[in-house]
């Protein structure tokens, strides 16, 4: 006999299955990102109808088989509606959820990377803030989760930690006033040294509290596309679309 689980999570994507079936890709907090089966979810009558969607938020019940899951009720507490009304959110939105997909794994604890995800919808919602901001301060989160985020404490040369006004794509990290002479490095702004300092040190539930100059702001977002172009090769094809609409 399966194995009955419930796991609490939100869908990042879904694709169509046969004729009325779906497959659904949802991060969770109990085991991390993990593929599901919807039976009839493409159906109209289908209680799951709306839960096998992006963007669905809350407590999925599952059978587990040998190499599958398939989901066998639904508790959904969050589609984000008032977000999918607007369609430049819906833009970002998907975007962080591709983001969110290609790196969570299965099996590992990603409820950081999954609240990180919810807060940051929640907040697109309000419109409290820039979407670019928004969109440079779960990136920069997200390398931090990663563990792949740039050293912003400390020269990535001499281990200077005063005087540090320079970044250095070379060194990914912040360089001294002396070690830039030598080494080279672009100036950054105080606050946007302390702006970076603050999303790896801060609790999620505290990252969307502070707003930026429109030059901070532009400075940072510069410095994210530099350092993720150099350093990560993958392209996010909402990312591509996102860019395009802009326009």
């Amino acid at each position: 006999m399966s194995e009955r689980l419930a796991v609490e999570g939100m869908v990042l994507s879904a694709m169509p299955i046969g004729e009325y079936d779906k497959r659904i890709t949802i991060l969770t907090k109990e085991r991390g990102l993990i593929s599901a089966f919807v039976r009839g979810a493409r159906r109209p009558n289908s209680p799951n109808l709306a839960a096998a969607n992006p963007l669905a938020y809350g407590v999925f019940e599952l059978y587990e088989g040998r190499s599958s899951y398939t989901v066998s009720k639904t508790d959904i507490s969050e589609y984000f509606r008032d977000l999918t009304m607007d369609l430049e959110l819906v833009y970002y939105g998907f975007y962080f959820l591709e983001v969110a997909e290609y790196y969570a794994q299965e099996n590992m604890d990603e409820r950081q990377r999954l609240k990180l995800l919810y807060l940051t919808l929640k907040v697109m919602e309000k419109k409290v803030l820039p979407l670019t901001l928004v969109k440079f301060i779960y990136e920069f989160k997200t390398l931090v989760i990663n563990g792949e985020y740039p050293n912003v404490y400390s020269c990535q040369v001499c281990g200077e930690k005063e005087n540090l006004h320079a970044f250095s794509m070379k060194h990914r990290g912040l360089v001294c006033d002396k070690c830039r002479e030598k080494e080279g490095g672009d100036t950054l702004q105080s606050s946007s040294i302390y702006t970076m300092q603050y999303i790896i040190s801060t609790p999620i539930e505290k990252l969307y509290s502070f707003k930026l100059s429109d030059e901070v702001q532009e400075e940072l977002v510069q410095l994210m596309r530099i350092y993720r172009k150099r350093y990560f090769t993958h392209v996010f094809k909402s990312e591509e679309f996102l860019e395009k609409s802009m326009w």
